[in-house]
């Protein structure tokens, strides 16, 4: 795995989506990270399960309320500055019945992360949001393993029950 990603970098593929196995790569700016999330939620059928530092991505934020108004399950943990931060999506979740937490536990909850089905997971330094799609080097993991998905699973449940309800603001 570690050749062939170095073998990627130096083929001058770092943009591009790129399957090993069960897992595909993705970097931005510009490397279709946003894209790849949206179309992964787009397929969940169960389950989604998101932890986020920074969420301000409009398409994200719409793919999550597409899901459940699909009958998929979502539910958001973020970190405390999604309280206060000015273009947060946890607002526009929360409005729309996504079941939204915040993890205040921590100096800061800097996880990125979702499970989608109990068997994907999407991880990387990818903030969710439109700067990190645009304007920063960032990366992004999609990987197909339901082992790994449950461990990460059991990690979400462990911060969730720390974490306090979110209603969003003007609710």
């Amino acid at each position: 795995m570690k050749f062939f990603l170095l073998a990627l970098v130096l083929a001058g593929l770092t943009s591009a989506a790129t399957a090993v196995d069960k897992v595909q790569v993705f970097f931005s700016p510009h490397g279709g990270c946003t894209e790849a999330v949206v179309e992964n939620l787009n397929r969940a059928s169960r389950s989604v399960l998101v932890q986020a530092y920074s969420f301000t991505s409009p398409p994200i934020a719409q793919a999550l309320v597409d899901a459940k108004r699909r009958g998929v399950k979502v539910e958001v943990i973020l970190d405390k500055s999604q309280r206060t931060e000015k273009y947060s999506s946890a607002d526009f979740v929360a409005h729309n019945g996504i079941a939204t937490s915040i993890d205040a536990r921590h100096s800061i909850a800097h996880n990125k992360i979702m499970v989608i089905d109990g068997e994907t997971i999407l991880t990387g330094s990818f903030n969710f949001t439109k700067a990190a799609e645009n304007s920063n080097a960032e990366n992004l993991l999609v990987i197909h393993d339901t082992g790994l998905a449950k461990i990460y699973s059991v990690n979400w449940q462990e911060h969730q029950r720390h974490s306090d309800n979110y209603v969003g603001r003007g609710q």
